[in-house]
């Protein structure tokens, strides 16, 4: 079995791990702790401090900070207090969530609106509090967690999948304005043995989710030399890459009809050659290159 070159050192950096006071943010927490972390355990009630008392017992540096991620005032005071106390924050774990399981038909929208809340405003709020001072010291790692419901649709999980779909384009987007800044911005698409899943699969099964085998995903993606705008999946000791491409696709030509497209799905659907896009605007580029336009492709 190979082994890495170079072990990931995290001692001087401060991280920020949400939701952290059991599940996969306490794993989370745990690792960057023992990787050299000072870490900022936030989550509601007192598990946060049982966390980061576990951190502090083990020898490594941590604090509890309780506070709502919907709150952004509070979650920008979280923020000033670790500036204040340890001076930088390197890292950021948006990892807190709820779920409201329902199929659309009997979801109350006040269910959708609280896990998108939680998810997606709770992920924004966090970011915008560290954004500025990451962008000052010029050095970022900020994880979204995302889900294969939201990559791939799950039953019963609308307000949740459209949640964390939409943390995926939160992160393309904060990698391309954070990269001239020394920032990096990734998804994480955890599956681990949590509560819901109980009675859906063999206990041995569940067994082999632990969370603890989600966290070095994490690891990697807050490490120095990490990569940036990913969607790494993980679990029961897998990991694997997910993208979101453009086929070729075919060209109608100025006078498109819907059943000339209809007809021709199967070649649209063609997946050979299908590109990942830098960009949105490379599908405008795309677009209008199949209409006849040249681009400079040196240019960008």
């Amino acid at each position: 079995m190979s082994t890495c070159e170079h072990r990931i050192d995290l001692a001087g950096r401060v991280a920020i791990v949400t939701g952290a006071g059991g599940g996969l943010g306490r794993q989370h927490a745990l690792l960057l702790a023992r990787r050299g972390a000072r870490v900022v355990v936030n989550d509601l009630g007192d598990a946060a401090q049982a966390v980061a008392a576990e951190i502090v017992a083990a020898g490594g540096q941590a604090r509890a900070l309780q506070c709502s991620v919907t709150d952004a005032d509070a979650v920008q005071a979280m923020v000033d207090a670790v500036l204040a106390e340890w001076g930088r924050v390197d890292i950021l774990v948006n990892n807190a969530g709820i779920l409201r399981d329902k199929s659309f038909a009997k979801m109350p929208l006040d269910d959708f609106r609280a896990v998108v809340d939680v998810h997606l405003m709770g992920a924004a709020n966090c970011t915008k509090a560290v954004w500025d001072a990451m962008r000052a010291q010029a050095y970022g790692r900020i994880v979204m967690t995302t889900s294969s419901s939201g990559l791939y649709g799950n039953f019963g999980q609308a307000n949740y999948a459209a949640a964390k779909m939409a943390l995926v384009g939160l992160m393309q987007t904060l990698a391309l304005e954070g990269a001239k800044h020394g920032i990096k911005v990734n998804c994480l698409a955890p599956t681990a043995y949590t509560r819901m899943m109980e009675g859906i699969l063999p206990q041995d099964q569940l067994d082999m989710l632990d969370p603890a085998l989600v966290s070095p995903a994490v690891l990697a993606l807050v490490a120095d030399g990490a990569p940036t705008r990913a969607i790494l999946c993980a679990g029961a000791g897998g990991y694997e890459l997910a993208h979101i491409t453009l086929t070729e696709g075919i060209h109608l030509g100025t006078t498109p009809t819907a059943e000339a497209l209809l007809e021709r799905w199967g070649e649209l659907a063609e997946r050979d050659g299908e590109m990942v896009p830098g960009t949105g605007f490379d599908q405008a580029r795309h677009e209008l290159r199949k209409a006849g336009f040249a681009f400079d492709e040196a240019a960008g």
